[in-house]
């Protein structure tokens, strides 16, 4: 069995994300939150939002982001009033960015460039940060850190669609496999699911340890 993240930790990481049932992050032609977002999820996003994470994220999601926000920050058409204010909040929380093409300084308010290593500068943070972390998309730099054992919490939600024909960024290739004890479950709007848990990596099926 594979490490599994210490629970002393002064800094915990949270892998936090949004799917359809079938396992995609977004889906093309679709509105952002698949156009089911509530008034329960929203309000618990600005729960969440005054936890004060420090966000990781790779180079293309630091691209995608940033011109997202900008844009909603021009009030461009194409966002809803929910997905605009969570867009331009982004700009006031601390982020760090890890790529090695990028240059410092970044344009985005509150972006650190971090060039090196990704596991070992999460795994430094972890050690000696006292605040939470948490994943902000990019699916390959949380496939690392989650296989490097750095992830404390992995948490889903997961909205009531299935997008076979226009699924994009499938989420769960490349993984390896992990074992998962739930410790928090919660249905948003009578239609959303969210799903904590503490991951464990597998080096191989459970029966052949």
């Amino acid at each position: 069995m594979g490490a599994t993240p210490s629970e002393t930790s002064p800094a915990t990481l949270m892998v936090d994300l949004i799917i359809s049932l079938d396992g995609y992050a977004s889906a093309e032609g679709w509105p952002g939150w698949w156009g089911l977002e509530g008034p329960e999820y929203l309000a618990w996003l600005d729960e969440e939002a005054a936890k004060n994470y420090t966000f990781l994220l790779g180079a293309n999601t630091y691209r995608l982001m940033y011109g997202m926000s900008a844009q909603a920050a021009a009030d461009r058409t194409g966002f809803s009033a929910e997905e605009g204010a969570s867009l331009t909040g982004l700009a006031a929380v601390p982020k760090m960015v890890f790529s090695s093409t990028l240059q410092a300084p970044l344009d985005w308010p509150n972006s650190t460039l971090v060039t090196g290593d990704a596991v070992e500068a999460v795994r430094e943070l972890k050690r000696t940060g006292t605040g939470p972390l948490s994943t902000l998309g990019s699916l390959k730099l949380t496939r690392s850190l989650l296989a490097a054992g750095l992830v404390d919490r992995f948490r889903l939600v997961v909205f009531p669609v299935i997008t076979g024909a226009t699924g994009r960024e499938r989420i769960y290739d490349g993984y390896p496999d992990v074992m998962l004890e739930m410790v928090q479950s919660r249905t948003f709007d009578g239609r959303l699911q969210l799903l904590e848990y503490v991951p464990t990596v597998l080096t191989g099926p459970p029966g052949n340890r």
